[in-house]
């Protein structure tokens, strides 16, 4: 794997304390608890120098480095099933399911045409350039293209072209990016891990075999050309959206595509953080909220609170012992 260090001139520590660094991990809605994580640092004084954010967490960071993460707040606290749903414009015959245009122009009317260079606050958004596996630090251009970037989860959004390159979700290759912080100069790294309470994930079956009946299933009613029921009753792009929302019991489209990205995850989160932990580790406890679960908001929120507050105790005595 090649790391393209796009990265500016180094940040210099505010008076008095180390420099901080604070890593948003990925993890799709589960990601509004960045926001909760980020409004207890605030209010205790707890300023980063540094935000580094993958998929999610880089466009929390990247709204928070843009001075507005009360502006992203009231706007996932507004989200309900039907604007999200608004907010799908199914794609058919692209690189992704989703063609991202409604999203992508609701970035832009919020952040317009602000360079990652501009920012008041260094920021960087992970994402992982298609066909090489490069994984790409994106430090400067424009801030809504490389926040597109980095949330590109392949096979529903398209891949981003920034800089001669194709680029998608940097969870790919980075999920919690310590690695970038530290690069950056951060002496106090804070990572946020949405991931961390998957307890009983990644157990192997030592053995498993077919039962009776297995391999020809018959299909349940209520699946029976379901696909035609459904075109017939809200139309092809009504019923991709609808898959996408929730599928029946039988693993849907989007349950397989999002569970298969869930354990490559979590199996390189765990790899590249033995490796290289951070300092401070806060593991919001996330997991009963799905990914694609973005009207549930205000409880992520919530959430991200919860983690922060048992974790201030931990990050003032690290600080506390760089001074």
């Amino acid at each position: 794997m090649t790391t393209i260090d796009l990265a500016t001139a180094p940040v210099e520590p505010r008076r008095g304390r180390p420099l901080i660094g604070l890593v948003l991990g990925s993890g799709a809605a589960r990601g509004f608890a960045h926001i909760g994580v980020l409004q207890v640092l605030l209010e205790q004084g707890i300023i980063p120098d540094i935000v580094i954010g993958t998929s999610m967490g880089a466009l929390v960071g990247g709204c928070y480095a843009n001075n507005q993460l009360d502006t992203l707040e009231s706007w996932a606290r507004s989200l309900t099933m039907r604007r999200i749903i608004g907010y799908l414009d199914v794609h058919f015959g692209g690189s992704g399911l989703i063609g991202g245009g409604r999203l992508a122009k609701r970035l832009h009317e919020s952040i317009g045409t602000t360079l990652i260079e501009d920012l008041p606050t260094q920021f960087a958004a992970i994402a992982t350039e298609v066909g090489t596996g490069h994984e790409v630090w994106l430090t400067r251009g424009s801030l809504s293209l490389a926040l597109r970037a980095s949330y590109a989860l392949p096979g529903v959004f398209p891949p981003v072209h920034i800089g001669r390159r194709w680029l998608v979700d940097g969870a790919l290759v980075n999920p919690v990016p310590v690695s970038a912080a530290r690069a950056f100069g951060a002496r106090v790294v804070i990572a946020v891990n949405l991931d961390a309470d998957r307890f009983g994930r990644g157990a192997t079956i030592a053995s498993h075999g077919a039962d009776p009946g297995d391999g020809h299933p018959a299909s349940p009613p209520h699946l029976r050309n379901g696909f035609a029921r459904l075109r017939n009753m809200f139309g092809i792009e009504r019923a991709l959206k609808r898959e996408l929302i929730a599928g029946p019991t039988r693993p849907s489209f989007s349950t397989v595509m999002i569970e298969s990205f869930n354990i490559m995850q979590d199996r390189l989160t765990r790899m590249r953080l033995a490796g290289d932990p951070p300092d401070v580790h806060i593991t919001p406890r996330i997991g009963h909220v799905g990914w694609l679960e973005f009207h549930r908001a205000s409880e992520a929120i919530a959430v991200g609170r919860v983690a922060a507050e048992k974790a201030l105790d931990s990050i003032t005595e690290t600080i506390a012992e760089l001074r």
